[in-house]
């Protein structure tokens, strides 16, 4: 059999299995499509909280990212860990305790004002349609390997496929969807990586594999890695970071805006008490440590194996002849994820870091006259079975768990984007007296529109999807998790202070960003190049999420002080919401 009919085989099969599930568990109520009635298990919710989260970024990219920048870009792992943790003991159970649909909701109604639910709204919109292009884009590289088609083909076919079981399922649909997803995820996930760490260390436990011994050097595998990658110019996989502040910023962006991400917070609303909701964080923490313990493991012995699949004979020997070049590289040159240029006319692949000044003239010695391979990083994990030789059936399975990534977290996002618009904007702005049967077919038709502009965006992302991902979480950080913070544990802030300070927040966080990554993502729009001699006090547009929060914090506490208290009911209603006592069913108001 092909390795085409197998990746065939596993993909279908998985989608077959998706797309039943959502015909099983079709919406029928919006409590359904919001919710999934309210009646989610916790360790059910945890599975599907951890395919939610669980997505291209992680499962694609955040092991590219790290096997390309080591252990500067392990502020990935770190930020989104710690705000996991952040979100499931700070936020989850208040929000759950307060009874609502949707974030905007909860909002609107803590600070008493119509017009702060729809900035609310705005906020959510911007971040999850930021979040949802680094899916879209993941799921478009996804697609155009393993179904051999071209990344927008891919990108296209990912639209239609979340289409059918996400407008067709809505929260009920999507949460036993993501239980599938997650097993296949997982599975696809860790059985690669037991067989590369075996094949490298003999260890069958990728973590530990990392800290083994490398079997055909006998050096340890990061001491290998650090060898192999600085002959050639490349930093020492395991080098400190030189600008601190900007990794803490990063870190601190990605922890306070995963607390802040409505499409990861909806899901506390779908559990029966607050309790489960506590319980669904703790089940989700241990889900997800079972992909994100491997990660790390998975980048550094791809790194290793792509550079000696180039330097088979060592770095200070001649890399392979193209014509010569596995079939693996071939493959992936055909989706224009990987290009090569001979820059010497030599016809060998020279890989190497050109922009070091202090490698040059060993690289003129070489007779290399530039870097000739170019691997985008969301294709790592993806070709690490094909690099390493792997059964094809373990190609086929990796295909299938990179799209259940993608599309999982796609859709969840895709919720919360039509549930703020149909629930948020139409019922609680436009149109109050909408029945529930209008209200559900606004909620399919805004998520149908969410899905074309977010694959319209999604054809040319501003980054790789590790990279747009932390865009997301930094205008989330900045706008809604400040709101969310001080709507449970501050009785004194109202309604100016949190719409002021959401405003504030999220434009101080786009402009930064877009003067970067140009205007609205939109290709060549830049101000400036977006390296780190143009930043200012070197704080990148992945990290200003987290001064963007402070802008918040201060004007909503600056504008709060020098206006009316709130009314005595919302500081009652607040006090109420910080001592979860139990809490009924998701209101519809």
């Amino acid at each position: 059999m092909s390795q085409f009919a197998i990746n065939l085989l596993f993909v279908g099969g998985s989608f077959l299995i998706y797309i039943g599930i959502a015909v099983w568990a079709k919406a029928g109520s919006t409590s359904d499509f919001y919710v999934a009635g309210g009646g989610v298990h916790p360790v059910t919710n945890g599975m599907a909280i951890g395919a939610d989260w669980m997505s291209a970024a992680s499962f694609i990219s955040m092991a590219g990212l790290i096997a390309a920048g080591g252990y500067a870009n392990s502020t990935f792992l770190m930020g989104w860990t710690g705000g996991y943790v952040l979100l499931a003991m700070l936020l989850a159970p208040y929000l759950r305790k307060f009874g609502k649909f949707t974030v905007p909701e909860f909002i609107g109604d803590r600070y008493y004002s119509p017009n702060a639910r729809l900035i609310a709204v705005v906020c959510l919109l911007v971040a999850s349609l930021t979040y949802v292009i680094g899916q879209m884009a993941g799921a478009g590289v996804a697609f155009s390997r393993f179904l051999e088609v071209e990344a927008t083909n891919g990108l296209m076919i990912a639209a239609v496929v979340v289409f059918i079981y996400a407008v067709l399922g809505g929260m009920k649909g999507i949460t036993y969807t993501q239980v599938a997803q997650y097993c296949v995820l997982i599975v696809a996930y860790t059985i690669p990586a037991v067989f590369i760490s075996l094949q490298l260390t003999g260890n069958p436990i990728p973590g530990l594999g990392m800290f083994s011994t490398h079997t055909e050097s006998g050096l340890p595998l990061l001491e290998k890695l650090n060898q192999v990658v600085t002959d050639l110019g490349f930093r020492e996989y395991t080098a400190d970071v030189d600008n601190k502040l900007n990794m803490v910023l990063f870190t601190l962006s990605l922890m306070i805006g995963t607390a802040g991400l409505p499409h990861v917070i909806i899901r506390f609303f779908t559990v029966p008490k607050v309790s489960d909701a506590r319980w669904s964080g703790g089940w989700a923490l241990v889900f997800i440590a079972l992909l994100y313990l491997t990660a790390p493991a998975v980048a550094s012995m791809a790194r290793l194996n792509l550079m000696t699949t180039i330097y088979p004979e060592g770095t200070s020997a001649q890399p392979i002849e193209y014509d010569a070049r596995p079939a693996w590289i071939s493959t992936w040159e055909e989706t224009g994820l990987i290009t090569y240029q001979d820059k010497n006319n030599d016809g060998r692949i020279q890989l190497y870091n050109d922009a070091n000044a202090d490698f040059a003239d060993t690289a003129a010695a070489r007779g290399w006259e530039g870097n000739e391979l170019v691997v985008n990083n969301d294709i790592l994990v993806l070709a690490n079975p094909e690099i390493a030789n792997l059964p094809g059936w373990v190609i086929g399975l990796i295909a299938a768990g990179g799209l259940a990534a993608a599309l999982s977290t796609a859709a969840g996002l895709l919720l919360a984007i039509s549930s703020a618009v149909s629930h948020d904007l139409i019922k609680g702005r436009l149109n109050p007296n909408i029945s529930d049967k209008g209200e559900l077919l606004a909620a399919r038709i805004s998520m149908a529109v969410a899905i074309v502009v977010a694959t319209w965006l999604g054809a040319n992302p501003p980054g790789f999807a590790a990279q747009v991902v932390a865009l997301a979480f930094g205008i989330a950080a900045a706008s809604l998790f400040p709101a969310l913070m001080m709507g449970i544990f501050s009785k004194r802030v109202n309604n100016y202070g949190a719409s002021l300070g959401m405003l504030s927040g999220l434009l101080f966080t786009l402009i930064y960003i877009f003067v970067f990554k140009g205007w609205f993502f939109i290709p060549g729009t830049a101000n400036f190049p977006d390296t780190a001699e143009y930043w200012v006090l070197g704080i990148s547009p992945l990290s200003i999420g987290a001064i963007g929060a402070l802008v918040n914090f201060a004007v909503a506490f600056g504008v709060s002080k020098v206006t009316a208290e709130p009314p005595i009911e919302i500081q009652e209603l607040v006090e109420s919401v910080r001592y979860p006592r139990g809490a009924g069913g998701a209101q519809d108001h």
